[in-house]
């Protein structure tokens, strides 16, 4: 499926603010990260709404559909539609008939914020804590080095950061750590949806490289990761012990607190 990506969305507001400094205030502007209610309608029946930064937003719900297990495959989502509301967004996908059923058997109702990936669930047997092994080959590379590479380079493509101070980036690198894409958001399991969904309608193999994250390793990234096939996550910030174990059950490489100098290797 091809889509026409919407490319024109800043992604922040400017706002007026005093600034204070010293014994001085003065007015001016700041940028500041948009957030706004995205709601994701799957063939007609609303099924999440998601607190987003409202720009690759068609991507987000490819990337939201693969990584949550409501399709098994790209080519089983046959359009996405966004919707701009006053303040708020709607995404209309159309999806395979047979995954369709499937989500109406396991329906559950989601509210989901910038800072948690599993709000609102209603019961804890949906968490499914328990993911088959990633189908991946380990990836070859030269684990330091190219972490090294993907810290260094990172912060070039952090343009929404660099804005506004106040967004997360997911990172598609190559084997040797070269950044090849970067998507940003508020939310950083939505930073992760937006770039799966990229990549997904770009036809890359995501067995071939790896996703480096500005935030910390939490269950709802790994668990993403883990369903794509991606054989290696790796982050800026600490791991949670559920991201660990989750990892480790899947056959994912987690490396934490990533830096040009060193990092720390947790599977």
């Amino acid at each position: 499926m091809k889509l026409e990506l919407e490319s024109d969305k800043a992604g922040y507001q400017q706002r007026p603010v005093t600034r204070h400094r010293g014994a001085d205030a003065a007015g001016t502007t700041d940028r500041v990260i948009e957030e706004a209610p995205v709601a994701l309608v799957f063939n007609g029946i609303s099924h999440a709404v998601m607190m987003v930064t409202p720009r690759d937003l068609q991507p987000f719900a490819m990337g939201f559909a693969l990584t949550e297990g409501l399709v098994a495959k790209p080519a089983d989502v046959f359009d996405i539609e966004v919707r701009e509301h006053a303040r708020s967004f709607e995404i209309d996908i159309t999806i395979a008939t047979e995954d369709f059923v499937q989500l109406k058997q396991q329906r559950r109702s989601m509210a989901g914020r910038s800072g948690c990936g599993v709000c609102g669930i209603e019961s804890l047997e949906l968490l499914d804590l328990q993911p088959p092994r990633i189908e991946a080959a380990p990836l070859r590379t030269a684990l330091q080095p190219a972490i090294a590479r993907a810290a260094a380079e990172l912060g070039q493509h952090q343009a929404l950061q660099r804005a506004t101070g106040g967004v997360h980036a997911a990172a598609w690198c190559g084997a040797d750590g070269d950044v090849l894409r970067v998507c940003e958001d508020v939310g950083r399991h939505n930073a992760l949806d937006k770039l799966i969904g990229h990549l997904a309608l770009d036809g890359v193999d995501m067995q071939n490289g790896f996703v480096f994250m500005s935030s910390r390793a939490s269950y709802e990234l790994v668990r993403k990761a883990a369903r794509m096939n991606i054989p290696m996550l790796a982050t800026i910030s600490a791991p949670s012990t559920l991201a660990i174990d989750i990892a480790t059950e899947a056959g994912l490489k987690l490396v934490s607190f990533c830096r040009q100098d060193g990092c720390v290797e947790y599977t």
